[in-house]
């Protein structure tokens, strides 16, 4: 019997998989957990209509990533801090991956989930300093920071 896997299941199929499975194990165990569905015109009809529609709102994701890494690799969009400075250089407070996300949507409108801004650490220097940024699974790009003495 041919089935559609709504789920993936261990040692037979991924979500999304056509396959041929013995009836039995069809009838008994994939219909009645709800893991797959009988592979039907309609059915299979059905499965290639949602994964184009998920392509192509992965190619939008994916444009939308381009898009956003060429504003930032602009020459002319650099973060500025305003921090206050210590007798040995270091800045009081420090400079996290929440705070690089809120001043980019403050200056420049840009929404990038701090999760995806790489710091090892929390910035406590000054001067200019470059942030990678994980865009898409294909896409990376660099924050130029500005750190100012106040």
């Amino acid at each position: 019997m041919k089935v559609i896997f709504l789920q993936d299941v261990k040692g037979k199929g991924k979500k999304g998989e056509i396959k041929e499975v013995p009836t039995g194990y069809a009838q008994n165990f994939l219909l009645k957990k709800n893991l797959a569905k009988e592979a039907t015109s309609q059915t299979i009809g059905e499965l290639k209509g949602k994964q184009k529609a998920e392509e192509k709102q992965q190619a939008e994701i994916l444009a939308e990533a381009k898009a956003i890494k060429k504003i930032l690799e602009d020459k002319n969009t650099l973060v500025q801090f305003t921090e206050k400075v210590g007798p040995d250089g270091r800045t009081f407070g420090s400079i996290t991956a929440k705070k690089i996300s809120e001043e980019l949507k403050n200056q420049f409108e840009i929404k990038i989930d701090k999760r995806h801004i790489e710091l090892d650490h929390p910035i406590r220097a000054i001067g200019l300093i470059e942030v990678p940024v994980r865009l898409h699974k294909e896409v990376m790009a660099e924050i130029k920071l500005q750190i100012i003495e106040a």
